[in-house]
C-alpha cells in the first residue's frame, strides 16, 4: 500500500475545520505559495497511488491530509480560493489523473479544481497543456510531464483501449465517490497570515512531519462540540499537566519520552489500542489513532471527552499516591505500555485495593524469579533481568518510606550493572585507561596504612608513562599490587564466590559506570560520593551500598567490600523484593 494512504471509515459530511472530503467534492482554485518547491513526485509515487486507488475496489479509502487556508470568502464554492499549505504532490497527481481520463475522451470533465503557483506562473498554463516539447524548459515542467506520461503508461498496462476505458470509468467513479482526503483548514491569523502559513508548512514538511493524531482529533472534537472554548481549555489543562517532567516520566517511561510532540497523544493512543496480533515494537501506523477514534467522536463527542477527562484524573490520582506511582512507574519504565495498563484497568473496573494487588502480580510476572534462584542470576546471562530487579529494589526502597521514586531522573539514561568490587583490571587495554585507573586508585591509597612505597611506585611510572618500555606488563604488575593493597585479606573473593552475582552488583548510569570501570570498592566509594556531591543522580540503593548502609556496625570496614557486606546486602534485596518473588 502507498505509505501516503490509509483505509478509514466513512466520514462526516459536515463542513468543519477538519473533515473527510471526497475527491469529487474538492473544488476551487488552489494557490501554491512561494515558500514551497514545485511538483516532485517520481514515477514510483505515481504508480503506487494509482495501484492503491484501483486495488481499493470502490471501498471507502482516504489519503493523508490536505492542509489549506481560505483566501477570502467566495459566494460560490467552485470559485473559492485556497492557500495550499500541504498536499501539493497528492492534489497535483489527482489533477493529472483526471486530466488524462478527459483527454482520452473517456469522461467529459477534468478535475473540479485548478492549481496556480505564486512563483511559477507558467506552471499553471503548462499543467493544462503538458506539451512534451516544452517539458525540458524547466524542472517543474519535467516532473509534471513525467508524471502525466507515467499515468498514461499505467492505463496502457491495463490492456486494450476498450478495457482501458472500462478501467478509467471505474477509477473515475472511485475518485469522485469513494476516495477521500482528510481535509484540514488551518487556523487563520490575518495579521500575519503568510508567516504563519510558512511556519506550518515547514513543520509539516521539514523531515516530513505529518499532522499528528492529536492535532486531527482536537480539530474534529472542537468542530463537533457546542462547548468548544471549554473543551479547548480542558485540552490545554491536560497537556500542561502531562508536560510536568515528573508526571510525564512516570506515565510515559523511556520509550515514549521523545515520541510525542503533543503529550496528550499518549492518552489518545491508549483509547485506540492496536490489534492484539499487531507486532510488538512496530511503530503505530500513521493516523491509526485518529481513524479509530473519529467514529466515536462523531457519534457521541460528549462521552468521548468525558472518558478523556476521567483518564486524566486517574493519571493524576496514580501520580499522587506514592505506592501506586512507584508500581505503575516501574512497570512503564521496564517496558509496559501505558495503554496496556489503562485498557486493563478500564476493562476490569478494579477497586483500588484490587488494582494494587493486580499490579503486584504484574510486577511479579515482570521480574519472574524465585528467591531460591536469586543468587543464581549472573551478570553475563541475566543482565536485563538483573537491571529490572535492581531498579525494583530502588523503587521499593522509596515506597517503604512513603516517597515517590524520581522516574524523571531515571528515564532518558542508559542504565548498567556496576560491580561493587572488582578484583582485577582486566578489560583495560588503552594507555589512557591505564593512566586514569592509576591516578584514581592513587587517591584512595593514603586512607590506608603502609602505602607510601606503592604511591611512590605509581608516581614514578606516571612520570615516564609516555616513554616507558613494556608499559602493559608494568601496569599489570603495579595494578595487581594496588588491588591487593585495597582488598582486605579477609574480604578477598574467588570466582566461586560469585563475583558476577547480584550481591556484588548495583545500578548505575552507563556514563557514571565508565568512570568506575574495573575499580576496587574504595575507589568506587569515593567516586560515587563525588558524583553525588556534584549533583549527579545516584540511585538510593547504590548510594546505600557504598555508604555501608546495609552492613551491621560491628562488621563495617569502610574501605573494603567483603563477604559480610554481601550477605547483608543480599538480605536487604530479598526483604525489599519479597512481595514480588515467585513462591
Amino acid at each position: 500500500m502507498n505509505k501516503d494512504s490509509v483505509n478509514i471509515p466513512m466520514p462526516q459530511t459536515k463542513q468543519s475545520p477538519l473533515c473527510d472530503k471526497p475527491v469529487g467534492h474538492i473544488s476551487g482554485r488552489f494557490f501554491v505559495p512561494r515558500y514551497q518547491r514545485g511538483y516532485r513526485w517520481d514515477t514510483d509515487n505515481v504508480k503506487r497511488l494509482l495501484d492503491d486507488l484501483w486495488e481499493c475496489g470502490g471501498k471507502p479509502y482516504s489519503l493523508q491530509p490536505i492542509v489549506v487556508k481560505p483566501r477570502g470568502q467566495a459566494a460560490d464554492e467552485s470559485a473559492q480560493e485556497w492557500e495550499l499549505i500541504d498536499g501539493q504532490q497528492r492534489l497535483t497527481t489527482l489533477y493529472l489523473i483526471f486530466l488524462y481520463i478527459q483527454r482520452q475522451g473517456w469522461k467529459m470533465n477534468a478535475a473540479p479544481y485548478s492549481i496556480c503557483y505564486e512563483t511559477r506562473l507558467g506552471s499553471e498554463t503548462y499543467l493544462t497543456t503538458l506539451l512534451p516539447e516544452e517539458s525540458e524548459a524547466c524542472i517543474d515542467y519535467f516532473h509534471l510531464y513525467r508524471a502525466y506520461k507515467c499515468i498514461g503508461d499505467w492505463f496502457k498496462g491495463r490492456g486494450k483501449p476498450l478495457h482501458q476505458e472500462v478501467v478509467a470509468s471505474k477509477l473515475h467513479t472511485f475518485l469522485v465517490e469513494n476516495v477521500r482526503v482528510i481535509w484540514y483548514e488551518a487556523p487563520d491569523h490575518p495579521e500575519d497570515n503568510e508567516r504563519d502559513s510558512a511556519a506550518l508548512f515547514a513543520r509539516l514538511n521539514i523531515g516530513r512531519i505529518p499532522l499528528t493524531d492529536a492535532e486531527l482529533v482536537k480539530a474534529l472534537l472542537l468542530s463537533k462540540s457546542d462547548r468548544a472554548k471549554e473543551v479547548a481549555a480542558q485540552w490545554d489543562m491536560i497537556e500542561r499537566d502531562l508536560r510536568d517532567p515528573d508526571i510525564w516520566a512516570f506515565v510515559a517511561g523511556t520509550e515514549a519520552t521523545g515520541e510525542y510532540q503533543t503529550h496528550i497523544g499518549l492518552l489518545l493512543d491508549a483509547l485506540a489500542p492496536l490489534p492484539e496480533d499487531y507486532p510488538r515494537g512496530r511503530k503505530r501506523p500513521a493516523h491509526y489513532t485518529f481513524e479509530t477514534l473519529r467514529e466515536r467522536i462523531e457519534r457521541d463527542w460528549v462521552a468521548f471527552w468525558e472518558q478523556m477527562l476521567d483518564m486524566h484524573a486517574l493519571v493524576l490520582g496514580w501520580f499522587r499516591e506514592p505506592r501506586l506511582h512507584n508500581k505503575i512507574g516501574f512497570l512503564v519504565a521496564s517496558g509496559t505500555d501505558f495503554g496496556e495498563l489503562w485498557n486493563w484497568v478500564h476493562r476490569e473496573e478494579l477497586t483500588k485495593s484490587h488494582f494494587e494487588g493486580e499490579l503486584n502480580e504484574c510486577i511479579r510476572a515482570r521480574i519472574a524469579i524465585r528467591q531460591s534462584n536469586l543468587r543464581d542470576l549472573s551478570y553475563e546471562a541475566d543482565y536485563l533481568k538483573l537491571l529490572n530487579i535492581l531498579l525494583l529494589m530502588n523503587v521499593e526502597t522509596l515506597s517503604r518510606s512513603g516517597q515517590r521514586f524520581p522516574f524523571r531522573r531515571h528515564v532518558g539514561k542508559v542504565w548498567s550493572l556496576e560491580h561493587i568490587h572488582a578484583q582485577n583490571a582486566q578489560g583495560l587495554t588503552k594507555k589512557q585507561q591505564w593512566e586514569a585507573w592509576l591516578r584514581e586508585h592513587a587517591k584512595a591509597l593514603p586512607a590506608l596504612p603502609n602505602t607510601g612505597d606503592l604511591i611512590a611506585g605509581i608516581e614514578a611510572l606516571l612520570a615516564v608513562f609516555e616513554t616507558a618500555d613494556n608499559l602493559g606488563s608494568k601496569f599489570e604488575a603495579l595494578s595487581q599490587r594496588v588491588i591487593d593493597q585495597l582488598t582486605h585479606p579477609d574480604y578477598r573473593m574467588t570466582p566461586d564466590d560469585g563475583l558476577h552475582a547480584i550481591d556484588n552488583l548495583a545500578l548505575l548510569s552507563r556514563d557514571d559506570n565508565s568512570r568506575l570501570n574495573n575499580a576496587v570498592f574504595e575507589v568506587k566509594r569515593r567516586l560515587v560520593l563525588e558524583i553525588d556531591r556534584e549533583g549527579g543522580y545516584i540511585p538510593i540503593c547504590t548510594r546505600n551500598v557504598f555508604l555501608k548502609y546495609y552492613t551491621e556496625e560491628d562488621a563495617q570496614q569502610i574501605h573494603f567490600w567483603g563477604r559480610r557486606d554481601r550477605e547483608a546486602y543480599y538480605r536487604a534485596i530479598v526483604d525489599l523484593l519479597q512481595p514480588y518473588l515467585t513462591p
